[in-house]
């Protein structure tokens, strides 16, 4: 008898079916995994915006900024700390000058351990910046060549403020030297401007996914210089802190745009370790509309620095780069704040004693005498440790 095999064929569609069944299969689950995979990164990138960047038009002296592409909002921000250092009044007059036209990019190197683990490092620079010029009819005059910018930039310095009451000392010209000189070296300096808009600007950069802008102005104007001095929108000059109104907007307006708003004041009456009514009542204010650091100087002493409510607030950081070197006037140091956003995460006070115009840190028995000295400043400034 002859046998045929009707099983092979079936066997082979079998075969075909279950090849296809499989393929099929591994491309579901591929495609599964893919979607996961997306799902898992578009919420992060939803929790992001493209943060505000200040232009600034080629004569401007508007700090530049340094944004990332994304800002991300929250009491925290993305959660990463950022230490920003702050000092107080600087200058090159005197020996210092002999010291700047010598050595500008290693003159400052004694002070470098003050900056240690700084993010961003913030001074006033109680100087125009100009060779030329007129000097204004006031008691003391500071002014100082382009190459203190060279200096301040070697040293870590990331931007200063010029708004306080050397800031115009030559003149319109000498404050269009400055604004010139500091575009030049591409230094970010805030608080002046060619127009009052400009002069309140913030600088504003990011560093970690934290977007930090910077705000600076000045309480401390001479009476007869004052109405020359103040930026306008017509009128370069420096950022009043005397129109609080204009000050407190400043803040505001870059409250939602930024994870930690810091306000750096020239303000207060000379030789005071105590801060005066002025001072404290403007605190009050930045820190209601929003400020989450405040700090500045003037008295040429230190004063004391803590916290109100959730925001630190450090009324008078002393000299820094000056070339007093006598009693009360010789104590300087760096305030290092550690900062999540809006939570202040730890302040620290740096001691140290200016010798050849130059801060020096303290040590050992020195430095516990100094830091000491400066925790008993709190005591009359009403702030909590």
């Amino acid at each position: 008898m002859h046998l045929t095999s009707s099983n092979t064929p079936k066997r082979t569609m079998i075969g075909l079916a279950a090849l296809i069944l499989v393929v099929g299969a591994m491309v579901v689950i591929s495609l599964i995994r893919e979607g996961q995979r997306s799902q898992s990164v578009s919420p992060k990138s939803s929790t992001t915006m493209v943060a505000r960047s200040e232009s600034t038009p080629p004569t401007s002296s508007v700090a530049p900024t340094t944004l990332a592409p994304t800002t991300t909002l929250g009491p925290l921000g993305s959660g990463e700390p950022v230490t920003i250092v702050f000092a107080g009044d600087s200058h090159f007059e005197s020996h210092l000058r002999t010291k700047l036209d010598n050595d500008p990019t290693g003159m400052l190197n004694p002070l470098l351990p003050l900056f240690a683990g700084a993010d961003l490092t913030v001074l006033n620079l109680e100087t125009a910046i100009t060779e030329g010029g007129t000097a204004a009819p006031k008691t003391y005059t500071f002014r100082a060549p382009p190459s203190a910018f060279d200096a301040l930039a070697a040293a870590g310095v990331d931007v200063v403020s010029m708004a306080n009451n050397h800031g115009m000392d030559y003149g319109p010209e000498g404050f269009a030297d400055s604004l010139a000189a500091a575009e030049r070296a591409g230094f970010p300096v805030i608080g002046v401007g060619n127009t009052i808009d400009e002069a309140f600007a913030p600088y504003l950069t990011t560093i970690r996914g934290q977007t930090i802008a910077v705000i600076s102005a000045t309480q401390v104007l001479d009476d007869s210089l004052a109405s020359q001095w103040t930026a306008t929108a017509d009128q370069p000059g420096l950022a009043s802190a005397k129109d609080v109104d204009r000050l407190v907007r400043a803040v505001t307006d870059i409250r939602d745009d930024a994870n930690t708003v810091v306000v750096f004041l020239h303000w207060g009456r000379e030789r005071e370790i105590c801060p005066i009514e002025r001072q404290t009542d403007l605190a009050r204010r930045l820190v209601d509309a929003g400020a989450d650091i405040v700090v500045g100087g003037h008295a040429h002493r230190l004063q004391g620095a803590g916290r109100m409510d959730d925001a630190l607030v450090a009324y008078g950081l002393g000299n820094f780069i000056w070339y007093n070197e006598r009693g009360e006037g010789s104590k300087s140091g760096a305030l290092a704040v550690t900062v999540t956003g809006r939570r202040i995460d730890a302040y620290e006070w740096r001691p140290a004693r200016i010798s050849g115009g130059i801060p020096r840190p303290l040590e050992g028995q020195e430095r516990e005498a100094a830091l000491a000295e400066w925790n008993g400043l709190r005591d009359c400034t009403g702030l909590s440790e």
